[in-house]
């Protein structure tokens, strides 16, 4: 390895819309790293609780409207403002324009309450994935962390773990056993992404 790949630092944007427990927990995994940084929180939800927590957690936050969403030129100026390397999709409710996707070839992440291919595809977040799940009487549901292609959950497939479902498991308790893997494996796979990127730069 080369004296600049060892000095290389990159930095993480996270996109998130909701309450911002994944972003969180990916933040404090990276707070000490010696390469790897949160750069920036970004949010498409005025309202949304990650907002507090990227001001808690001292991370610059930038809550975009929908113009500067739908004009790939500005987003991607933003991302760049921040010297932005990857971006992790935690809880983002859009779907990445395919003009990202380029910007960001293999580098865009998101995580998915499900193993997908099952329980995938638009409209399908949070505890509508879970009753999904149920409905479906699954034996076995879990996370699935994959690149984005710019379509909803059809991505290369990075990692899966699994988690069993019980009988008697209602679709919060089935997310409870999500959230704990999305805990324990989102941040450390996102380090292995980019750990086999500089292998390869």
């Amino acid at each position: 390895m080369s004296l600049h790949t060892q000095l290389q630092t990159y930095s993480v944007a996270i996109f998130a819309s909701g309450s911002g427990t994944n972003a969180e927990n990916i933040c404090n995994y990276f707070k000490h790293h010696t390469f790897i940084k949160v750069c920036l929180i970004v949010t498409n939800n005025p309202h949304a609780g990650v907002i507090k927590r990227a001001e808690k957690l001292e991370v610059p936050l930038e809550v975009i409207s929908k113009e500067i969403y739908n004009d790939v030129e500005k987003l991607t100026s933003l991302l760049k403002k921040y010297k932005t390397d990857f971006v992790v999709l935690a809880g983002y409710l859009k779907l990445i324009p395919a003009g990202l996707v380029e910007a960001f070839p293999a580098r865009i992440i998101n995580i998915h309450p499900a193993l997908l291919p099952k329980h995938g595809g638009k409209g399908m977040f949070g505890m509508h994935v879970h009753e999904e799940v149920k409905k479906a009487a699954e034996d076995k549901t879990g996370i699935t962390i994959h690149y984005i292609n710019g379509r909803f959950d059809e991505g290369e497939i990075i990692f899966q773990a699994e988690t069993n479902v019980e009988v008697d498991d209602t679709p919060f308790v089935i997310a409870e056993k999500v959230h704990k893997l999305e805990y324990e494996y989102f941040p450390k796979v996102i380090e292995e992404v980019i750990l086999k990127y500089q292998r390869n730069v």
